[in-house]
């Protein structure tokens, strides 16, 4: 058993982490600044201060036997964010933490691989084990708060006397590239945990906000019933939409339907834990966060309080990330309720049994929200029956760095093809309801994906730095025959469709399908309302 004072312990742990849990981090300062001329020893520079930033914390939060614990589970987990930002290139920021915690156990087990298993071997249990057996030879209570004390100066006195004495160099690095900070491990993902926490008690303390109290529908009796779907896409990005342009026939079956297809649509967040609540929100992105989210009703909630809307959420992905809490909720990502699954419950299982829920709700307008698996990374090749394997050769792996482009674009394309295929079961669904019903479909993604373009995978990048295919989402919308074509001048919404539009449109464009006059209404939001004949 090794014994050492505290301060040694934490500076070993310190360059430990500084050394072999930021790859990420320094291969994308090496592109920034090639090894060239001064820039050896600005990239030392940058490693120190990394390294003596690790220490200020850890000394800093670093109390008498709490310090072992404290670097126990930094290492964990550090050892984890490594590995998803070295494989996937992944930021670790505040919304991934969220969504890491509202994803289940079959999602998560999709990421599961021997790589994973050799980061955490010997980034995370390895050094932790080394922590766990280290004995601390601790000095009197006077003399650590003096050597804890002088560790803390020395380490914010180097910083400092290092930023100056390059202050060329960092005042361009700080004001060129920002977006590096995400990437240092362990220090930036526990500025991301305070923050989640943080907006933890700020969203508990919030008044639940209701917008829906005046929200009533306003149509003649003898008027049609509405009868809508909404279709949730999960991972979907526009360029990978034949009705976009894309050079595989992914839509084989969608170009065949009389729709109306929406080229420049845009995600409000780049990961379904964001995505998902802003669409439904009244708070454009704008506006938009988790806080206000979950204190103010959403469009369910206003569509509800009309008390002349029946609304039905089902689910074959992970929840409703709080969406659906006060309207019926109804889960599919099980056998129990999914009467099509194989290796696992397929998006159609969802329509299985909609014909009663819309006996049952007769002479009422009804919203039904699908929630799609859709295109969840990285098994793509999980997301589709084999008979949709129509693209190949496929990549078969969750590793994707192990598979070619072409595999993983193929797998990728396929779990498009099957989307396609879902969202024609809906329409032809609602086709014989368009003799009783006012009948619509409408589908949008989430979020879109990355691919492997400039070696970033899968989606959760902060939205600012985000590429375009993490944001940029396809969406279709179907007019069924009779009154609800009526109502609409289909070829005005077709000559500007191509319009830029975003999620914070549903929102209104939901209230104008479904005639409900409310204060939160705006029409200059709702992409109908210019072709609106009635």
């Amino acid at each position: 058993m090794l014994t050492i004072n505290r301060t040694k312990l934490i500076l070993l742990v310190s360059l430990y982490l500084t050394l072999f849990y930021n790859f990420t981090f320094f291969r994308s300062l090496l592109d920034a600044y090639p090894l060239e001329g001064m820039n050896y020893i600005n990239i030392f520079s940058v490693a120190l201060i990394v390294f003596l930033l690790n220490n200020f914390l850890f000394t800093l939060f670093g109390f008498k036997y709490l310090i072992k614990p404290l670097l126990f589970i930094v290492v964990i987990v550090s050892s984890f964010v490594a590995y998803f930002m070295d494989s996937y290139s992944i930021v670790v920021d505040t919304e991934m933490i969220r969504n890491t915690l509202q994803t289940n156990l079959n999602e998560s087990m999709d990421l599961f691989n021997f790589k994973l298993v050799l980061y955490f071997l010997f980034l995370g249990l390895l050094p932790a084990f080394f922590i766990y057996k280290t004995k601390i030879n601790y000095s009197s209570t006077k003399k650590e708060i003096l050597s804890k004390l002088k560790s803390i100066i020395l380490s914010l006195l180097l910083i400092a006397i290092i930023i100056f004495s390059f202050s060329k160099f960092y005042s361009s690095f700080f004001r060129e590239h920002k977006p590096l900070r995400y990437n240092v491990n362990p220090t930036y993902w526990i500025y991301s945990v305070g923050k989640y926490i943080g907006s933890l008690s700020k969203g508990a303390k919030e008044e639940f906000k209701t917008i829906g109290d005046d929200a009533k529908v306003v149509e003649e009796e003898s008027e049609d019933k509405e009868l809508i779907i909404l279709v949730v896409g999960e991972t979907a990005r526009a360029d990978r939409f034949s009705l976009n342009g894309y050079k595989k026939e992914t839509n084989p079956l969608l170009k065949k339907e009389d729709i109306i297809n929406f080229p420049n649509m845009y995600s409000c967040g780049t990961s379904t834990a964001v995505s998902v609540p802003c669409m439904f929100s009244i708070y454009d992105k704008a506006d938009y966060d988790y806080e206000k989210g979950v204190s103010t009703e959403n469009i369910l909630d206003v569509l509800n309080d009309t008390k002349d809307i029946k609304i039905l959420w089902r689910d074959n992905n992970s929840d409703s990330k709080g969406v659906a809490l006060r309207v019926d909720y109804e889960d599919y990502k099980i056998p129990k309720n999914n009467t099509i699954c194989d290796e696992e419950c397929r998006d159609e299982g969802m329509l299985v049994g909609l014909d009663k829920y819309i006996e049952k709700n007769k002479g009422k307008d009804i919203l039904i929200v699908l929630h799609q698996m859709g295109n969840h990374g990285p098994a793509y090749y999980k997301r589709y029956p084999k008979e949709f394997e129509k693209f190949t050769p496929v990549c078969k792996t969750n590793e994707l760095q192990n598979c070619t482009n072409e595999e993983i674009n193929n797998a990728y394309d396929n779990a498009i093809l099957y989307t396609d295929y879902f969202l024609s079961k809906v329409i032809n669904f609602l086709k014989p309801y368009s003799k009783k019903y006012e009948t619509a479909m409408i589908y949008l993604s989430d979020h879109g994906e990355s691919l492997g373009e400039n070696g970033i995978y899968l989606h959760g990048m902060p939205y600012m730095i985000a590429p375009e295919v993490q944001k940029h989402i396809p969406a279709v919308l179907w007019l069924g025959e009779g009154e609800m074509r009526e109502d609409y001048d289909l070829e005005k919404v077709r000559s500007y469709s191509n319009r830029e539009f975003t999620q914070d449109n549903l929102f209104h464009t939901l209230l104008g399908l479904f005639e409900v006059e409310t204060k939160s209404y705006k029409k200059e939001m709702d992409i109908l309302n210019e072709s609106r004949v009635n």
